[in-house]
């Protein structure tokens, strides 16, 4: 089973302007939660960790991975749902999030030490806002760091939301926790250029893989394609063609759930596999999981691609 924590919340997404006034659609959503139903869409067991609100728009929450066949984890709670407005510039999003004492910030070391099943976790991914600041942060560092400890596979994708760090220090400090138990990395470059502002991306991607333990760093540059840092290689891609853009949300969480599946199903989701791989099965790895977020840009949202659909489009190829 993967493991995957983070934030849960509903995406009121523009969809056009009636007479100058943008049109909003209500779209179930959250960095994690969409990465959750990536993994089980391509044919992963998943396990979401993160508590779901039992107000009306937990319930869309809910159904939404219950009918992907994920295993909620995570007790409901009477705490409203967290909210996110989308508005489009261009085919992007820009975000507005209003989390404060809502269910899925309802977290604490114990509690994720209580739903942890027991002997079926092979692999625990992270990322989003849920690291941003709180007590709840700080559980999900914890909480990852004794997971890596316990021999799980771990991955990160931190997502960062500059708009809503207030402490950027602390923020620095949770994020390098996470970064000395990581196995796989991946970023956007945009989290990349917050990190280290003033380096060029690819010196700022070789200072971050010193500073991890993690194996492959992976840096999405949007439209301009990817690339990784693998031992003291530099692996490049052009990004896959998308057939009608309607827009890009979600579109890296659908390229992070692609990596930890295409490296399950190789049997590449361990650390020492993962090392071992040769450049070019890396190269072949960013290609799929380019190609899995090109499919999803043509859909509304976040609507990642089932793995029939996925494989047809580009084939598991590595090894």
């Amino acid at each position: 089973m993967i493991l995957v924590g983070g934030e849960n919340l509903i995406d009121f997404i523009q969809v056009k302007n009636d007479g100058g006034a943008p049109l909003y659609r209500a779209n179930v959503g959250g960095s994690p939660f969409n990465t959750t139903k990536a993994l089980a869409r391509q044919g992963m067991s998943v396990g979401y960790m993160t508590p779901i609100s039992s107000d009306t728009m937990g319930d869309l929450l809910a159904d939404d991975l219950k009918k992907e066949s994920v295993e909620l984890l995570a007790q409901r709670r009477t705490e409203p749902t967290s909210l996110a407005v989308v508005s489009l510039v261009s085919g992007s999003p820009s975000y507005q999030f209003y989390r404060e004492h809502t269910a899925e910030r309802i977290v604490t070391l114990d509690s994720l030490r209580d739903q942890l099943p027991k002997g079926v976790a092979t692999a625990f991914q992270l990322g989003s806002l849920a690291i941003t600041d709180g007590s709840d942060a700080d559980a999900w560092v914890d909480f990852y760091v004794e997971m890596k400890a316990a021999g799980l596979f771990t991955s990160l994708d931190p997502n960062i939301r500059p708009a809503f760090i207030h402490d950027r220090d602390g923020f620095l400090v949770r994020l390098t926790r996470l970064f000395k138990n990581t196995d796989l990395l991946k970023l956007s470059d945009e989290d990349l250029e917050w990190i280290y502002p003033g380096d060029s991306l690819f010196a700022a991607a070789e200072k971050l893989k010193q500073n991890s333990s993690a194996k492959l760093v992976v840096v999405t540059l949007g439209p301009d394609g990817a690339f990784a840092i693998f031992g003291s290689t530099t692996i490049i891609i052009k990004p896959a063609p998308v057939d009608g853009l309607v827009d890009t949300v979600g579109a890296g969480d659908t390229f992070m759930a692609t990596l930890i599946s295409s490296l399950f199903q190789t049997g590449r989701l361990n650390a020492t596999a993962l090392e071992a791989m040769s450049e070019n099965e890396v190269e072949l790895l960013l290609k799929r999981s380019s190609c899995a977020a090109a499919l999803n840009c043509e859909q509304a949202g976040c609507n990642p691609p089932v793995l029939r659909t996925l494989d047809a489009a580009y084939p598991v190829k590595m090894g």
